[in-house]
Order: structure tokens, then sequence, then C-alpha cells
């Protein structure tokens, strides 16, 4: 492996950018557009799960047309690209083409200490043209949007239309049926809502309603001036697409334009039956002024995306290297488009996260677990969002059973659970597993936030878990684990770190609400089964796969949360030992998950690094990490779930989970609380 470190640091960290597929707008599991190939007009965008959404850019210089954005029409020939890069909340594309440097960039100003901002739905793109040959040139561009968009597929009928606001002139499309949360899957698109595309008010920018746009701009520079009127339409090749042509004059000195892109869905999530707003719409702020809101704050916003992605990757390159930066960049925004910010009727958050290209869950616990991590870091009150709806619904008479729930159904409709056995049976639950995942994360939001006000919300649940915990978690019997993909598995020593520490959390839990008797005897019970654990799990210089295994090992990634909650119930000496036998099983492009198998989970594997007791081991378990990033033949959104030796994925992509990559900033409490004090109120 000493090759693959030695390559990897003598590279420039620029030298290596290739991110398996780059994110171009990234608000909700429906409002997700990527790009899955180097240049970006090697391909047509695509939805994250691979469904085309072409948005298509043209760029005439000196009345000649050059695509930047999109593969087609594919008589008009590429612009080259010379740069790309992806920092936190923007990427940037540049091109040169004809004496002209055009530079290119979607910003989502994704902060996750601003939830107004953050649940708003609004991604900019910007332009700046520049000579490059000192002399001027004309330049125009047109954008046009595939109206497919906004439906799941083009057999279905649009509408499309055109409004104004204050600030801005408004171009829209939506399905005519308009059926709000009509269904709910995985490889789904949003049907219902609308897409909206907004210009300035400004003799710079035109719009249109036509179809076949490129063709007309390519050959004449212009559009027909009439809007197609003939609506509904189906949303096939042939449909009016949303188009503005932006005019930058003659360019010698740079001249920067912008727009925006949005879609507004006016219900967002099914909870328990009650249809909830996004968080942006909790006092019902028409779509005007959002957008005429967004559009005022632009420059504000843009200068602290800016300064946000500066001071953030130089944080994290102090933490944990320039690769695990790189990592940890590629995460961010598709950790938070993964979820969904709304409003409870009383207008509190909650946040739901979908379980991508898995099957569609929604609120899933071991979802939510992996990617606590983020939220911890920036804003805890997320991860507060995020568990209050599954304290909410296990409370309830109907969930009756006496540990953590799975899911809360399947996305967007969180109804109830609907995985394994559901609500009827223990058929394929996973006890130990989620109710350890609970325990824990109720205990992190606490301590983050400075008080247990949720675990004394919800004391008598928490205990009838620890209850469970203490009488099953040990050594748990035959089920299912988050890593469910890999099958049932009896005596899992990894699942027992969970529920060992879980029983710790809980213990810290009531220390926090000064029932002092209860903290004691479950603090003792903790340290006596971590005692047992070492005892049950040694195998010479390891830790077995399960207490009855012989001859495995495993990535013992749970352990992580003794160390940074505090717990303090295994020595050391595991820490080290796992890390060190770890070293001797690294593969071309990363660690196995464990003995049965050569591929890996991406979250655990950085939470195992996290283990390491210094950077140099820390990085042999990244590099790895970040030569798949690049070298992966799998295009599409991280993967959590790839072979290491191939690199190529097995299965998941575009999930949250990798918000658990930042579980190394978060193992550092100085840098931890620097960015949770930048979040603001939630109210």
């Amino acid at each position: 492996m000493l090759a693959v470190s030695f390559l990897l640091n003598v590279l420039p960290l620029t030298a290596q950018q290739r991110p398996p597929a780059t994110p171009l707008i990234t608000h909700d599991p429906y409002f997700s557009v990527w790009s899955i190939t180097d240049n970006l007009t090697d391909s047509d965008t695509t939805h994250w799960t691979g469904s085309p959404q072409p948005i298509t850019g043209i760029v005439r210089i000196d009345g000649k047309p050059f695509r930047f954005m999109g593969h087609h029409p594919d008589d008009i020939p590429a612009m080259q690209q010379t740069a790309h890069s992806v920092t936190p909340t923007h990427t940037t594309y540049e091109f040169r083409q004809s004496g002209i440097n055009l530079r290119f960039v979607f910003f989502t100003p994704a902060f996750l200490s601003d939830l107004e901002v953050l649940s708003r739905p609004v991604t900019y793109l910007t332009w700046t043209a520049e000579s490059t040959d000192a002399s001027p040139h004309q330049v125009s561009v047109l954008l046009d949007v595939d109206p497919v968009i906004a439906v799941n597929e083009r057999s279905q009928q649009i509408n499309s239309f055109r409004n104004q606001t204050s600030s801005l002139n408004v171009l829209s499309t939506g399905s005519q049926d308009q059926k709000i949360l009509n269904r709910s899957g995985d490889d789904l698109r949003i049907d219902w809502g609308y897409f909206h595309l907004a210009v300035p008010k400004d003799a710079h920018y035109t719009t249109y309603l036509a179809s076949h746009p490129a063709t007309a701009f390519a050959s004449t520079g212009q559009l027909t001036t009439t809007d197609t009127m003939d609506m509904p339409e189906r949303a096939d090749h042939s449909a009016s697409a949303l188009s503005t042509i932006i005019d930058f004059g003659s360019v010698s000195q740079p001249v920067t334009r912008h727009i925006l892109v949005s879609y507004t869905d006016n219900y967002a999530i099914q909870y328990l039956q009650r249809n909830l707003r996004s968080y942006w719409q909790r006092n019902n702020q028409p779509v005007d002024q959002m957008l005429d809101q967004a559009e005022q704050q632009y420059a504000s916003l843009e200068a602290s995306g800016e300064a946000f992605d500066k001071d953030l990757t130089a944080d994290l390159t102090k933490v944990g290297g320039e690769h695990y930066a790189y990592i940890a960049i590629l995460s961010y925004r598709q950790a938070i488009a993964a979820h969904k910010l709304v409003a409870d009727a009383n207008g509190d958050p909650m946040l739901f996260a979908k379980e991508n290209f898995s099957n569609g869950c929604i609120a899933t616990v071991d979802v939510l677990y992996p990617s606590a991590p983020f939220f911890l870091f920036f804003n805890p009150k997320l991860l507060e969002a995020q568990l209050l709806p599954v304290l909410e619904y296990s409370s309830l008479a109907r969930w009756k059973f006496p540990f953590s729930p799975h899911d809360l159904g399947q996305y967007p409709l969180a109804n109830g659970q609907v995985y394994g056995g559901g609500e009827k049976t223990e058929e394929d639950q996973m006890p130990v597993e989620e109710t350890g995942n609970m325990l824990i994360l109720v205990d992190a939001v606490a301590r983050a936030e400075g008080t247990p006000q949720l675990a004394q919300r919800y004391w008598p649940l928490l205990t009838k878990w620890a209850e469970y915990l203490n009488t099953h978690g040990l050594d748990p019997e035959t089920q299912l684990t988050t890593d469910d993909f890999a099958g049932h598995l009896a005596h899992n020593a990894n699942l027992s770190i969970k529920a060992i520490d879980a029983l710790a959390a809980y213990a810290d839990l009531a220390h926090l609400l000064k029932q002092e008797t209860v903290a004691k005897q479950y603090q003792s019970t903790a340290k006596e089964m971590a005692a047992k654990w070492i005892a049950m799990a040694k195998e010479g210089d390891h830790y077995k796969i399960a207490f009855n295994s012989p001859n495995t090992w495993s990535q013992k990634y749970n352990l992580v949360w003794d160390k940074i909650l505090d717990y303090n119930l295994f020595p050391n000496s595991v820490r080290d030992s796992e890390v060190a036998f770890y070293l001797t099983k690294l593969n071309l492009y990363g660690l196995p998950l464990d003995s049965r198998a050569d591929y890996t989970k991406l979250d655990w594997s950085i939470w195992t690094a996290t283990l390491a007791s210094n950077p140099d081991q820390f990085n042999a378990i990244i590099d790895p990490i970040c030569r798949w990033t690049n070298e992966t033949p799998t295009r599409v959104p991280l993967t959590d779930w790839y072979d290491t030796k191939t690199g190529k994925q097995v299965g998941f992509q575009a999930r949250s989970v990798v918000g658990g990559v930042f579980i190394k900033a978060l193992s550092d409490k100085e840098l931890t609380n620097k960015w949770r004090a930048k979040s603001t109120s939630t109210h």
C-alpha cells in the first residue's frame, strides 16, 4: 500500500479531482441534478437516479455556436473544458474557445447554520465571460431546461407558463394532474409542484417557451418570439423547453450574469397522515416572495458561500489532510440532498432522509445513524429534527415492540414502518441495531445542545429501550444489522459494541436528568459488558466478526463513539490492535468491511480510520478511498458500497450516509465547537 500512498501524496489535489459524479443542483431527493462525465458536454445532465433531466447550454462567440453543457445537439461543437472543481457549496467549470474564457458556476447556499436559506429550493447559475486575446468578442448564451425535470416520466402531460415577480421574469412547468404526495417509491421523480427558471428583469435576459431552442439559437442567435400555447403537452423531446438567452454584449473585460432555478412543491412530506410543507413555507410564504428574496440576497449569499468553502476546506484539511478533505467535500451537498426539511404543524423543523437506491424508506434509523456526524458537527438541531419524528412515532400505541423501529414508511410518505414485518411481526427487524442507534444519538444531541430536554420528553420510551439492550445487547441473537445486505448474523461483535455504548449513553442521559441511581446502575452494566466483550471477541492480534466465528475479522466502526462521547468503556489497546490488524488487510481501493467479502462501506471505513491513533494510520486507510473516488469506473453520485479491488459500485448511490465522513471532523472538539457556534436560531 506504500505505492498507493506515495502516488497520491506526490500528486497535487487539484490534479486528482475526478468525482464519480458532479453535483450541480442539490436540494432534496426530488430536486437533485448531476453530471456523470468528466466534461460537462460529454453527457446530458441527470437526476441522481440516472434518469435524464437534460439542461442544455450553448454559447455564441462572434456568431459561432459551441456547447458548454449537455451532449445535444451533437452537431454543435463542444467548447474546450479547461477546469472543473467542486467545493462544499459550488461547482465550477471553465471553458476556453475563440478568444473567450467562460466560467460557469452552480451555487447552492446549503448552509446548515441557516435553516431558512437551507430549505429554500434555489440554485444560482452564474457565467463570467472574459476575452483572452485582448480583443472584444460578441457573446451570448442560451440555457434551456427540458420540462421532463418536473415529472416522473416523459409520457406525462405538463403545463408550462410564464409569470413575473417584482424582480424576476419566471418560466414554470409542472404536471397537468398535480396529484400531491400521490405515491411513494425509490426510483421516482416528483410529479407535483413546479420547476421555475427565473431571470432578472433586465434587458440582457430574454425568456422563451419553444421547442428545439438549441438548434434555432445555434443557427440565428434568436428564438421565436411567440410562446407555445398548446397546453397541456406531453413531456417528450419535442415539448416546449424553458429557455433564456443571455446577452453579454461586446466582451473584453469580465462580464458576469446569473439566473435562478427552483422547484416548489406545496406539500413535501406526509407524516402520520398529515401533509407537511417545506420549512421555508411554514408561514405560507408565496413562491414569488421566496424567489424575490433569493434574488435580493444573491450577492451576499455568494460572498458567504465563497468564505464558507474556503474556511471549511482549510479546517477539513487541517484535521484530516487533503485526501480526507476532498472526500468530505464530495460528500457535503450529497448528504444534504438526500433529505427534505419540512415544518411540523407548530412550525418546528423536521428533517426526513430518503434511503436512496436501497428501498426508498423514509426516516430510516440506520441511515440517520451513519449520517449523524454531519449534523452533529454543523448544527445538532438538525439531528434532533430527524430523531423527533422517530421518537414520536415510537411512542404511539400502534408501535407495540420494546425496541426502536427501522423506518417510518417509504419516501415521501412517513405513515408507519414498511420494512421487514412492519408493525405486525418481528420478522427482519433490527432490534439491537436501531435501538442502539437511537440511544447513542439522543445522548449525542443532549451533549451537543447542553440540555437533555429531548430525552426528558421521551424518557419512558428510552428506558424501555435501555432495558431491551440490557437483556439482548451483549450477545445479540440472529438478526440483521445496518449492513443487512450481508445477511443475518448471530453473536455480532460490532453490534454488541453498539449496544454497550448505547447503555452508556442511557446512563449519561440519566445523569443529565439527575437520576443518579439509574445512571450508576447502567454505567456499571456497560463497563461490565465491555470487559466481557473483550474476552468473548478476542482472537490473537485482533477481534472476531462474531463471538462464535474463529478466523474472522470485521471493521469495529461502532467503537468510534466510545471516544467521541467520552464513554471510555474500552481500553485503547482494543482500538490500537484492531487498526494495526486492518492495515494488513488493505486492498487497492480500501479496507473491506469484514472477512466475508471484498466490498466495503465508505461511511464505516472513515469511522474505522478515525479510530487510528496517528495520522499515518489514518492516511493509510483514507488514501485508497481517495484514489477510489478518482478512479472508480461507476459514474454515479457517491456510492457508499463498492468493491475494494475493482472499485465498482456494488449497490446504493446518492445516499445521505456519506455524511458519516464528517466523523473525523467531529472527533476534533475544538473544531466542532467552532462550526456549531455558527448555527443561528431555527425559528
